[in-house]
This record gives C-alpha cells, sequence and structure tokens, in this order.
C-alpha cells in the first residue's frame, strides 16, 4: 500500500512531489499549478502547503525505524 509521504525530490519541503509521487503526475506541472493558484489564490495555498509540510511524513524517515532514527540522532 502506497502512503503519502513527503519526497526526497525536495525544492522546497518535497511536498509537491510527494503528491506528485502518490498520484504519479508530473512534478513540474504540479508545481507550476500549485503556484499560479497560490497567486490567483492570495496566498490561500501557501498556508495549505504549509499544513501538509508539517503533517507528512518525510519519505527519509518512513524506511527507518523510530529506534534507528534517534540512535542516528543521539550518535550512536
Amino acid at each position: 500500500m502506497r502512503k503519502l509521504v513527503r519526497s526526497k525530490d525536495k525544492v522546497f519541503g518535497g511536498v509537491c512531489a510527494g503528491i506528485a509521487d502518490f498520484f504519479k503526475w508530473d512534478v513540474r506541472l504540479l508545481r507550476l499549478i500549485w503556484v499560479v493558484l497560490s497567486i490567483v489564490g492570495v496566498g490561500s495555498l501557501v498556508v495549505f502547503y504549509l499544513l501538509l509540510w508539517m503533517l507528512m511524513p518525510d519519505a527519509a524517515n518512513e524506511k527507518t525505524s523510530y529506534e534507528e532514527r534517534m540512535n542516528k540522532r543521539l550518535g550512536k
């Protein structure tokens, strides 16, 4: 089962790349649409993007266990 995660292919946070990977869309087209709609919508999608950035897990962290991530942070 696929999960919606932020991609390692990051320009700013990896949210658009993660969404594009999940739905198998072209990431450049999605980024262009996102920017245009953010400008037209007076920035309302910027707030939504930031929320997704905070809520979507990072793809790099999905493949490692909690214990491995903590050991890496602690330098073990």
